[in-house]
């Protein structure tokens, strides 16, 4: 069942989303060769407990971090730990961030240092599917809009999509109804309506679609240990259009 957002909780799920994009202000500073990826998540667990606010992941299904830190090959679900990051690395981090109540999530993937064309392609093409995937947000679309926009974006780039895993509803949970695919599914379609509150999140691999999960239980990766890369943002959709809720102002 989609769960619709009033004017005033799609506000409330906002200021989540504000103090995740400030996050990401002070995670985008600390990115550079050298950092280990739970200094990462000790950056991002300091700032929001600052602002008040608590980290989504946290103990989610006895999840052990604030931050997912996906670094290459590593699709989603990195769990942060002693590796350090490395110049031409890149590295995809995912937050989920709870405010009075009310969730958002979003990830970026960025550059170490200098990277390759082909790694600052791969993370050009991905970012934009999401931005094309925002666009097909709005009231009287379906959900298999938005999952097209992803698809066919990637792979006319020579890219392939993660099938096993797919964006969400959010706002008073972390995982609600419905699930956003990146490619066509024969799974449920639902027509967009106003009040739809939903995490648009493009997981693009270099190579083939197909992951593998680690012993960990968490970390997923590529089959074939190519790249991948992961933008993530909550939307909402309005009458007005959609409206990007992990953005910030500034």
């Amino acid at each position: 069942m989609i769960k619709l957002k009033s004017s005033e909780e799609i506000k409330r799920i906002k200021e989540s989303g504000d103090i995740l994009s400030l996050c990401f202000i002070e995670l985008k500073k600390a990115v550079m060769e050298g950092i280990t990826t739970k200094e990462l998540d000790d950056i991002a667990y300091s700032f929001l407990v600052k602002k008040k606010a608590k980290p989504a992941f946290l103990g989610y299904y006895d999840y052990p971090a604030t931050l997912c830190v996906s670094v290459n090959e590593e699709v989603i679900h990195g769990i942060p730990g002693k590796r350090k990051l490395k110049r031409g690395d890149i590295v995809g981090i995912d937050i989920g961030v709870i405010y009075n109540g009310f969730f958002s999530d979003a990830c970026i993937s960025l550059g170490v240092g200098d990277i390759s064309k082909e790694r600052q392609k791969l993370l050009k093409v991905t970012e934009e599917s999401l931005y094309l995937a925002i666009e097909k947000a709005i009231a009287g679309n379906r959900i298999s809009d938005i999952s097209l926009a992803v698809y066919n974006h990637c792979v006319d780039h020579g890219y392939d999509v993660v099938r096993d895993f797919c964006g969400h509803g959010i706002g008073f949970e972390l995982h609600e109804d419905p699930q956003v695919y990146n490619f066509r599914s024969t799974g449920p379609n639902p027509r967009l309506k106003p009040g739809t509150v939903i995490a648009i999140e493009p997981m693009v691999n270099q190579g083939t679609g197909e992951v593998l999960v680690l012993e960990d239980g968490w970390t997923v990766v590529t089959q074939d240990n190519k790249d991948s890369a992961h933008f993530e943002h909550t939307v909402a959709i309005t009458e007005s259009g959609p409206e990007i809720l992990t953005r910030h102002p500034d």
